[in-house]
Formats: structure tokens, C-alpha cells, sequence
């Protein structure tokens, strides 16, 4: 899933009042430098945490929102795949019908359980937290295809393990969100797809052993948050969401930093005068800035493509705020390389900028030079703009590996996609990818990729590439 390029604009826009929340008194701030210096790294910081406080609102507890798909701890699963009129998380992922389910850990744990998966149906269960940490996983690759039961905690959880879990699963937040992908094969297997979600559950720990319930958490009066309140109010926001996020030892830096501007890991309201409101947005402009540069240079540079590596964890990201903030940004949410490799692309081969309006394009695998996979493989069109999948007239918003079985082969035995706003006709349409009329933005996804050469891994030195995007004349 992935990026919110709207969630900061211009500091010149200024909003006409901030969270209702009441301020506070607050600790010497730096100096002028120094207070820019810290708003800047707070933003660096905090992006992520902002990004899915967006789409947690949305999604779990905003009903009105248009986007909603289910309160705390309960699955929701969609029997489709996403298409251009889900516009809550842009690059949304639209080859794996998804099911979800945010967590609420603070009174006690959820168990996440799945059922047994026919083999040969590619299927994960990602487990990320508030602040973007990929903290678990469950599914093919992870734990095989078989049926049982996880246990998701809260940071400081120390509760016995009840028998039979097949393990625990650590959240640095206390709200967490979990991402089931189940493999679709085509249309007609929907069903089959269905059957599998039927079997996913996520419950409170007391409910899964059939005991009483502990006191329920106390009641969150929640700030309403939108793309536009978030360009203005960033640093309110990032206020409120890290008062859910445990205290890490690699933090403590940033978090001291973060407390000299008043961002106190309470929930606390920021100063709310003209001039801090816009020395915080000219200092949120600066970071926002700082992160697209880094998002338009991230990763290995392969045939037009670039390649990211996302390090998922704790632990991999070891610190690095902008890594992560990277991350969030071209696709929040993304999997953790090894579970799934992201090439994406802007340009042609020679560097040109891909555009429907201007040109048609194509995207050739040579024979034995399909993307190399444990599982399958995807390229999914978006428009560059805002990176939200194309409206078109046959609902086609990918090609993946499940239909190369009914598209055109080339002499050779390659496979070429033909990339263009128009109908190709007939004899093209099976390979026809759909472009806006417009800039374009492209992703491959690669599920499970293999380690083994030729191989993508890892990223920048493995011996298979993305094949570049020609132009044609």
C-alpha cells in the first residue's frame, strides 16, 4: 500500500484553528534555529506515525468517512480487489483481495487466527504497528500454509502465553493494524478466495479462551483528521498519536528534541500562536521537502526502475527516521523485502518521463526472464499524480503472473505488456495495460522472491533486473 502525497502542502496555507484540545504551558523552547531544527527532525520523525493515525481514522473509526471497513479487532474482508474509487491509501495493492483488522491492544491481547491454506495459494498476514514497523508475520512464506493461532501484545505486555499459540507477536503502539493478502488466480476464483477469508478472525484474548472480559480501556476522544487538517495541524497530530507509542532506546534522542518544542509523548496540545504555527509549518515544509528528494532517489536505479529496500522492523531501521519516513511515504504499508520487492517507475529506459497523453509504451520479459518468485509477480498502473489506480474501460488495473496463461506470446516465447490509454484492439487486448491520460507511475510487486540467482536479492546486487519501458515510435 503507500503513499500520502497531500498530507503537507504549502506552510503559506493556514488552517483556521487547531485541534480542539486546550493548551498547555510549555518547557523553554530552543531558539529560533534551534526550534526550526527540531520541528524539522520532529517531522522526520513523526511522518509515519501521522500517515497511519490518516488512515486508521478513516478506516476504523471515522463511519462517515466514506472509507470505513470495521471498528477494533474485528476482520473485515473484501470479497474484490481495490479499484480508482478507493482513494484512502494511494499505490494500493489490487492483485490480492485484502481483509484487515486494526487492533486495539490496550486492555489485553488479540489473537490473529488463520485457517489452512491450499497449497500453491500464496497468502500473508502482516502485522504493523503504529508506527510502521513491520513487527510480524503469518502466512506462506512466514509460517507455511497451516491453520493456528497468534498472540498480538502491547508494548510492556507480560502475560502468560496460553497453550497451543503459536506465537507472540510484539506491538511498539498500542493500537496495530493487520494486513491479510490472499492470492487471486482470476475472476472466477473469487469463491475460493472468500472461503480462505472466512476462516480469518482476529479476537480479544479473553473471547478466544472463552473467559470474562478484563475492564474495558478508557474512551478516546479522537481528533477528526483529513489531508487538509493534516497539512496545517501536523505537529498536533503527531502529539496526540505518539502518546500510544512506547518509549523505544533508539528514541531517546529524537524524543528529548521532540519535548524542547513542547511534543511531550502525551497527547498534549502544541502552542497555537501565529508565529509557532508558522515557524512548525515552514519547518514541516522543509522536512516534507527533505523526504520527497530522499523518496526520488531511494533505492538501486535498474533500467529506469528503482528499487527500494524496505527493512520492516525495528530493528533494520535501527534509528534511520528518514528510511522510514521514505518507506511510509512511496507506499505505507509496504512489505518487508523479503516478504515482497516493490520496482517502480516514472521514466522509460533512457530516462523519460512516461506520460498516456504523449506516447504508448511497452514493457517486454525475454524468454526465461520473468520476475523470479517463490509465489507470483505484478505490474500495477497508477497515475503519477496523486498514485491512485486508473479508471478505464475494461477494470483492468494490473498484469500479473496468473494471466500470463491467456495473454500473447512473442516469438521468441516472451511476453510483452503494451502500455497506453487507448484500446490496442483485439488482438493486443490481453496484454494491455491501461494508462491515464496522463503521467504515469508504475509498480511491480515480486511476492516472495527468490533468493537464489538469477535473483532481484539482494537489491542492487542480484543478477536479475526489471526489464527497462520503451517508447514506442
Amino acid at each position: 500500500m503507500t503513499s500520502r502525497r497531500t498530507i503537507l502542502g504549502s506552510a503559506a496555507a493556514m488552517g483556521a484553528a487547531a485541534l480542539s484540545r486546550p493548551a498547555i504551558a510549555q518547557s523553554p523552547r530552543p531558539g529560533v534555529v534551534g526550534t526550526f531544527e527540531a520541528a524539522e527532525a520532529a517531522f522526520v520523525f513523526g511522518l509515519p506515525l501521522v500517515m497511519n493515525y490518516t488512515v486508521m481514522y478513516e478506516f476504523a473509526i471515522d463511519r462517515n468517512s466514506g472509507q470505513f471497513k470495521a471498528p477494533f479487532n474485528q476482520v473485515w474482508n473484501d470479497a474484490q480487489v481495490f479499484t480508482w474509487r478507493d482513494t484512502a491509501v494511494p499505490t494500493p495493492n489490487s492483485d490480492t483481495p485484502y481483509s484487515m483488522s486494526w487492533l486495539d491492544l490496550r486492555a489485553e491481547p488479540v489473537v490473529i487466527s488463520v485457517p489452512d491454506v491450499p497449497a500453491g495459494r500464496y497468502f500473508s498476514v502482516q502485522v504493523c504497528d503504529g508506527n510502521t514497523y513491520n513487527v510480524g508475520y503469518i502466512g506462506s512464506r512466514a509460517t507455511g500454509q497451516g491453520a493456528g493461532s497468534w498472540m498480538v501484545v502491547a508494548p510492556g505486555w507480560q502475560g502468560a502465553t496460553p497453550p497451543g499459540m503459536k506465537g507472540v507477536i510484539r506491538s511498539t503502539t498500542q493500537f496495530a493494524l493487520t494486513i491479510f493478502r490472499t492470492q487471486l488466480f482470476g475472476p472466477d476464483d473469487m469463491p475460493n478466495v472468500v472461503a480462505v477469508q472466512r476462516g480469518y478472525r482476529a479476537e480479544p484474548l479473553s473471547t478466544f479462551l472463552r473467559q470474562p472480559a478484563p475492564p474495558p480501556a478508557p474512551e478516546i476522544r479522537w481528533p477528526r483528521v483529513s489531508a487538509d487538517l493534516a497539512k496545517h495541524h501536523f505537529f498536533d497530530y503527531l502529539a496526540f498519536a505518539l502518546q500510544f507509542s512506547a518509549p523505544q532506546p533508539n528514541e531517546a534522542a529524537i524524543r528529548a528534541q521532540m519535548a524542547g518544542i513542547g511534543i511531550d509523548g502525551r497527547g498534549t496540545a502544541l502552542p497555537h500562536s501565529f508565529l509557532d504555527r508558522v515557524e512548525l509549518l515552514g519547518a514541516a515544509f522543509e522536512g516534507n521537502r527533505k523526504v520527497e528528494a530522499a523518496v526520488a532517489a531511494a533505492g538501486s536505479a535498474m533500467n529506469g526502475w528503482r528499487v527500494t529496500p524496505i527493512p520492516g522492523s525495528l530493528e533494520a531501521y535501527d534509528g534511520n527516521w528518514m528510511q522510514r519516513s521514505v518507506t511510509a511515504k512511496a507506499g505505507i504499508y509496504g512489505n518487508t523485502t523479503e516478504e515482497a520487492t516493490y520496482p517502480f517507475t516514472r521514466t522509460t529506459a533512457t530516462g523519460e518521463t512516461l506520460d498516456g497523453s504523449k506516447g504508448r509504451y511497452s514493457l517486454t520479459f525475454g524468454p526465461g526472464q520473468l520476475p523470479p518468485v517463490n509465489s507470483f509477480w505484478s505490474v500495477t498502473m497508477y497515475h503519477s499524480g496523486n498514485q491512485l489506480l486508473v479508471q478505464n474501460p475494461i477494470d483492468r488495473y494490473l498484469i500479473n503472473s496468473p494471466m500470463l496463461a491467456g495473454m500473447r506470446r512473442n516469438a521468441d516465447g516472451g511476453v510483452t505488456i503494451h502500455i497506453q490509454k487507448d484500446d490496442p484492439g483485439e488482438a493486443l487486448r490481453a496484454n494491455w495495460l491501461p494508462a491515464p491520460d496522463g503521467p504515469i507511475y508504475m509498480v511491480m510487486r515480486l511476492y516472495w522472491p527468490k533468493t537464489e540467482a538469477p535473483s532481484l536479492l539482494p537489491i542492487g546486487r542480484g543478477a536479475w533486473q526489471p526489464p527497462g519501458v520503451i517508447r514506442l515510435g
